[in-house]
C-alpha cells in the first residue's frame, strides 16, 4: 500500500484517542440526554468534558461548541440555518470564495436558485484571495461572508484574520471553515474574529463521524442560526439527535493532544516538507509547485509534474504512496480541479497536479524510500 500521504482527506487516528474511545464504548453506554438515571448522567459528563477540551483548544466558552457529524453538516447548518433570519431581515446577499469546500459552494448555489444574491471571490495565481477585494463587495444587505482558513487542495492560508477584523463591527455574519487548520494553526485560530466556525475531528487525528460548529455569543446570544432538520433539543436545538458519546470523547482527546503538542507537531511537519521538496528537486523532474509557499500550511504541497497527467501518476503511485489529485469529495469523478482553475492555472498544469499531505507521525524513512521510488518511476516514463 505504500506510505500514507493523504492526511488532508483523513488523518490516521491517534492511538491515544482510540484508547479513550474504546474505554468509553466498553463502560459508558448511556444516552447523554437521559436525565433519570446515572448511566445518562455518566454519559453527559463524558460529553461535557469533551466539549470543554474542544473549547479549550479554540479559547472559546464550552457553551459555544456544538457537536455535529462533521464539517460538511456544520457548513450546511450555518448557511441553510440563516434562511429564517434572512427572510425577516431582508438580507439575502452572501459572499464566499470560489475555492471553498463543496459543502459551502453547493449550498450557497442552491440558495442562489432560491433568490439569494451570491458573490464569489476568485483567488490570485498564488492561491490566496484578496481580502480588500472581498470587502469591497460588502453591501447593506450582506447576510454572510464565508471563507475557509486553509484550502484543502493547495494548503493555502486565506486572509481570514484581516476579513474578520474588518467585519467585526459591521453587523455581518462571518463564518470560517477551519477543517484543515484546526489543531495545526492553533494560536492563529485563537486570535480570530468570527461568528461561526466549522471543523471535523478526523482531520486532527480524531475519529471520523463527528465534528463541531462553534457559534460565538454576542450579548449572551448565539448567531441567528436555526436547525435544518427536525428532532429533539440536543445541542441547543440547533443540531437534533443523540450525541455519540465515544466519538465526542475521542474528539475531545484529539483536541487536548493538539493543544499540548501542536508546536512540536508543526516542527515535524516542516521538516517533512523540506524532505519532500528536496527529493523532488533532486529527482531532475520538471515541476511546478502550485500556490505561494510563504502562505502554505506545513503539511501540504500541491505540485504539477510536467509531462505526466495526475490520473496516470495516481495509478502508478499506488504501490509506493497514497496521494490524491484533490479533494476527496470530488474523487469519484475526474475533472480538472475547480480550485486550480479558479487560481487561473492553465488546463495542462491543472491536469498534472497532485496533492501530497502528511502528518507529524509520518515515518520519514518510509517516506524517503517510497517517494524516491515513485519519482524514479515517473522519470522513467518521460
Amino acid at each position: 500500500m505504500g506510505v500514507y500521504l493523504d492526511y488532508n482527506a483523513s488523518a490516521p487516528i491517534d492511538s491515544r484517542v482510540l484508547e479513550t474511545m474504546i474505554e468509553i464504548y466498553k463502560n459508558v453506554y448511556g444516552n447523554a440526554d437521559s436525565r433519570t438515571h446515572e448511566y445518562g448522567e455518566e454519559a453527559r459528563k463524558v460529553v461535557e468534558a469533551a466539549r470543554q477540551k474542544v473549547a479549550s483548544l479554540l479559547r472559546v466558552d464550552k457553551s459555544e461548541v456544538l457537536f455535529t457529524s462533521g464539517a460538511t453538516e456544520s457548513n450546511n447548518i450555518v448557511i441553510q440555518g440563516l434562511k429564517e433570519y434572512a427572510e425577516k431581515s431582508g438580507k439575502k446577499h452572501i459572499i464566499t470564495s470560489a475555492v471553498e469546500h463543496k459543502s459551502v459552494l453547493e449550498t450557497v448555489k442552491k440558495l442562489g436558485e432560491q433568490g439569494y444574491d451570491i458573490d464569489f471571490v476568485y483567488p490570485k495565481e498564488n492561491g490566496r484571495i484578496d481580502a480588500q477585494e472581498l470587502l469591497e463587495l460588502v453591501r447593506d444587505d450582506t447576510l454572510l461572508v464565508s471563507v475557509m482558513h486553509v484550502n484543502n487542495e493547495t494548503g493555502m492560508i486565506q486572509p481570514v484574520k484581516e476579513i474578520g477584523e474588518a467585519l467585526i463591527n459591521q453587523g455581518i455574519l462571518f463564518h470560517i471553515d477551519a477543517t484543515q487548520s484546526c489543531g495545526k494553526l492553533v494560536p492563529q485560530l485563537q486570535d480570530l474574529n468570527y461568528n461561526m466556525m466549522s471543523f471535523s475531528a478526523h482531520k486532527l487525528s480524531g475519529p471520523q463521524g463527528i465534528g463541531a460548529l462553534v457559534l460565538r455569543k454576542k450579548r449572551y446570544s448565539f448567531p441567528p442560526v436555526k436547525a435544518i432538520v427536525c428532532g429533539g433539543q440536543q445541542e441547543h436545538g440547533i443540531r437534533p439527535g443523540t450525541v455519540p458519546v465515544a466519538l465526542a470523547a475521542g474528539f475531545g482527546r484529539a483536541c487536548e493532544l493538539a493543544e499540548w503538542e501542536y508546536e512540536s507537531n508543526t516542527l515535524k511537519c516542516k521538516e517533512i516538507k523540506k524532505t519532500v521538496v528536496s527529493l523532488i528537486e533532486e529527482s531532475g523532474l520538471q515541476y511546478q509547485i502550485n500556490g505561494d509557499q510563504e502562505f502554505c500550511i506545513s503539511n501540504t504541497i500541491n505540485i504539477s509534474f510536467k509531462g505526466i497527467e495526475s490520473e496516470t501518476l495516481l495509478l502508478c503511485s499506488k504501490k509506493y504512496c497514497a496521494i490524491s489529485s484533490g479533494a476527496a469529495c470530488n474523487s469519484n469523478h475526474y475533472n480538472l480541479s475547480y480550485v486550480l482553475s479558479a487560481m487561473g492555472l492553465q488546463d495542462e498544469t491543472a491536469a498534472e497536479a497532485v496533492r501530497i499531505s502528511w502528518g507529524h507521525d509520518t515515518d520519514q524513512d518510509e517516506l524517503i524510500e517510497q517517494l524516491s521510488a515513485l519519482l524514479k518511476l515517473i522519470k522513467g516514463f518521460l
